[in-house]
C-alpha cells in the first residue's frame, strides 16, 4: 500500500515538470508527512491541458453520504481496480498522477515497534504515482478526490512490503493520463527494481503529526 509520503518540489517546479497549469491555492510545500484526507498535488486533464490542483487523499465515492459514510480509500488494487463499481468509472476515465518525492513503508522488530522506512528515486528526480480521481459533494460545495494505485511489490521493495505504489515514468505519463488514447492498463505492473533507493528513517514519522526535513534523513538500520 502506500499511506504517507513527501513532496518538496515547489509548486512552480511541478507545474513546469508535468507541462501543467497551476491552480490557486495549492498545498503548501515541502511537507515531508503527507497522510491521509490531507490535501495533495495532482496532476489531471481538462479541455485545456493539463492542470496541477489540489485533492483530497481519499477518494469519496458518489454514494458516500458524507466522508465517513465507508471505509477511507486512500489506495486502489490494480489488479481489481477496473472491476470495483467505486473505481472503474474512475479507472476508464479519470486518471491522474499524483506528485510525490518519497514514501514510507514499515517493518516491525522483534518487539512488534514499527520501523519506518523511506523510498526515493535514484534519480534524485520526483515521483509520479498513477492515480484516480473523483468529484464528490453536492454542487455548491464540490470536493476532488483520489486514491493511488497500488501493485505487487518488485522485489526491491518487497524486502519491506508486499505492496507498492504504481510509478509511472515520463513517457507513460500521456498514456495514463488518456492523452494518448487506450491501453493504460499495461501500465499497471510493479516498477523496474532500478528505479528506487530506500534507507530506515527515525521513528518520529510514525506521528502523523511529526514534520520536517528531518524525517527523510537515514538512521541506522
Amino acid at each position: 500500500m502506500c499511506g504517507r509520503f513527501a513532496v518538496t518540489l515547489p509548486n512552480d517546479a511541478m507545474a513546469q515538470l508535468f507541462a501543467a497549469q497551476p491552480a490557486n491555492a495549492l498545498p503548501d510545500v515541502p511537507s515531508y508527512n503527507v497522510c491521509p484526507t490531507n490535501a495533495v498535488h495532482v496532476v489531471r486533464c481538462s479541455q485545456t491541458g493539463r492542470r496541477l490542483v489540489p485533492m483530497r487523499w481519499g477518494f469519496l465515492p458518489h454514494w458516500y453520504k458524507s466522508e465517513s459514510d465507508g471505509p477511507l480509500l486512500i489506495n486502489a488494487r490494480a489488479e481489481t481496480v477496473a472491476g470495483k463499481p467505486a473505481f472503474r468509472a474512475a479507472c476508464r476515465d479519470r486518471r491522474c498522477l499524483v506528485v510525490a518525492t518519497g514514501f514510507y513503508e514499515w517493518t516491525k522488530d522483534a518487539s512488534g515497534a514499527r520501523l519506518p522506512w523511506y523510498f526515493h528515486r535514484r534519480d534524485g528526480e520526483s515521483i509520479a504515482f498513477g492515480a484516480i480521481w473523483q468529484d464528490w459533494g453536492p454542487e455548491d460545495a464540490r470536493r476532488s478526490t483520489c486514491a493511488i494505485v497500488t501493485t505487487a511489490a518488485n522485489d526491491r521493495v518487497a524486502k519491506i512490503h508486499h505492496r507498492m505504489p504504481l510509478i509511472l515514468e515520463p513517457g507513460d505519463w500521456a498514456l495514463w493520463l488518456g492523452e494518448q488514447g487506450h491501453g493504460a492498463a499495461r501500465l499497471m505492473q510493479p516498477g523496474d527494481e532500478g528505479v528506487l533507493s530506500f534507507h530506515r528513517v527515525d521513528r518520529a514519522v510514525n506521528s502523523n503529526r511529526a514534520s520536517g526535513p528531518d524525517l527523510i534523513e537515514p538512521v541506522d538500520a
